[in-house]
């Protein structure tokens, strides 16, 4: 009768271990899929914002091509369009483009 006791929970143990295995192989492929892309992309991101200088030609996270006039702390002022007069602060994280601007 001891026997089959012994058996039960030699069983149950070998099925826990299976279900911490299965955790961590869902963990690691949720980890590899979704979290480290994004933060590769946020790195990337903060990369491009850091690098940005005056004269460069900016694409907005709202579709607005410009060019940033002044940097600040964390906002950038950038004119849109031929209008010299429209010149709007924004902060850098609405920057989602950075097109350098060429040197003559």
């Amino acid at each position: 009768m001891n026997s089959i006791f012994l058996e039960a929970a030699a069983g149950t143990g070998s099925s826990i271990a299976l279900i911490v295995v299965y955790i961590v192989v869902i963990g690691g492929f949720f980890y590899f899929t979704m979290v480290r892309p994004q933060k590769k992309e946020q790195t990337r991101l903060n990369a491009m914002i850091a690098a940005m200088e005056v004269g460069d030609t900016v694409l907005t996270t709202s579709g607005f091509y410009g060019t940033v006039i002044d940097i600040e702390d964390d906002t950038v002022i950038v004119e849109f369009g031929n209008n010299k007069n429209c010149r709007i602060p924004m902060q850098k994280t609405a920057i989602a483009q950075i097109e350098k601007a060429e040197e003559e």
